[in-house]
């Protein structure tokens, strides 16, 4: 039997958290052990609140999940369903309410285009981890990250599965222990990120649609990266609902869409200081070095020009003291 890891947690560069676990009950139940399937979800129904989309990821998951694998049928149970479970686990053989560490995201919506999050393992991943010889290690593991922190450093961040031999009887039942061999839990991960930083900047471009990052010249380390408006990436941790993602997907001010990534944008005027230095670097040009602009520019060896946007007309350019 598989033993999950705990995941690796994620922390700004002040080690302030940013993506943890924390502890959430879900009803799980083998299918080997229960007589009728459907009639035993339709019974949970009431008892757990058990919904059409939750059914249908339970069938999904079984469907590639080996024998004597107990499958997910409702994650995150209040305290009131987990009560009304126990009350009534007798009519339930072959099913049981479990405590697992789930992914957490304390800030919500702040950090979602950075750190982005972990959701169900799809089919698309077990084929990747299957093609990649990962698959073992996922066992006991129902989420994998899916964007940004979160997806590239997977390998860090996921861990060891461990592994637990017993001997069972003929219902199923674990008699005994044989084996342990514990799972080795994932690596912690310190961004340079400044989470203050990130959300006085939120605040600033609140109701806007807009990108912003700032770097550490010295370092090159990314001190924030926001990108408005954002969405809570609480909501794909235990598989968002079609409602909600349709919501997502179908608003006009496109939250899904990363602008600091995956925008394109004219650099303008910013590109030129970079054109500068480099034009320095290469001894092209010196400190003192002035150029005319004519107020128009023509590529060599060819007859057009191309006139500048602003009617100014000719002029010198402008230096400033390079430090």
């Amino acid at each position: 039997m598989p033993i999950a890891p705990s995941r690796g947690i994620i922390y700004d560069r002040n080690g302030i958290p940013l993506a943890l676990n924390r502890t959430i009950y879900q009803i799980e139940m083998m299918p080997e052990k229960v007589d009728n399937v459907q009639q035993t979800l339709d019974a949970l129904r009431s008892v757990v609140d058990l919904n059409d989309d939750d059914i249908a990821a339970f069938k999904k998951e079984r469907a590639r999940s080996h024998r004597f694998t107990s499958i997910p049928v409702k994650t995150n149970l209040t305290e009131v369903q987990v009560a009304r479970f126990a009350v009534n686990q007798y009519r339930f053989p072959g099913v049981e309410v479990k405590g697992y560490k789930r992914r957490y995201y304390p800030y919500g919506s702040a950090l979602t285009h950075v750190i982005g999050y972990v959701s169900k393992i799809n089919d698309k991943d077990v084929e990747r981890l299957d093609r990649e010889n990962k698959l073992a290690n996922y066992a006991a593991t129902h989420d994998i990250g899916k964007l940004g922190i979160e997806r590239y450093y997977e390998d860090i961040l996921h861990g060891q599965t461990g592994y637990e031999e017993v001997e069972v009887n003929n219902r199923g039942r674990v008699i005994r222990q044989l084996k342990e061999v514990p799972p080795q839990a994932g690596h912690d991960i310190y961004l340079t990120l400044d989470l203050k930083l990130q959300q006085y900047i939120e605040t600033l471009l609140a109701g806007s649609r807009a990108a912003v990052i700032v770097t550490d010249p010295r370092t090159g380390g990314v001190l924030s990266l926001v990108s408005m408006p954002s969405y809570d990436p609480n909501l794909f941790v235990d598989g968002i609902s079609s409602k909600d993602y349709s919501g997502l997907l179908n608003d006009p001010n496109t939250p899904l869409v990363n602008r600091a990534t995956q925008g394109v944008y004219p650099p303008a005027s910013t590109v030129k200081p970079y054109v500068a230095v480099s034009a320095l670097s290469a001894g092209v040009i010196t400190r003192s070095t002035s150029l005319f602009d004519p107020g128009w520019w023509q590529l060599p060896g060819s007859e057009k020009t191309l006139p500048r946007l602003e009617k100014m007309g000719p002029r010198p350019s402008e230096r400033h003291q390079i430090p």
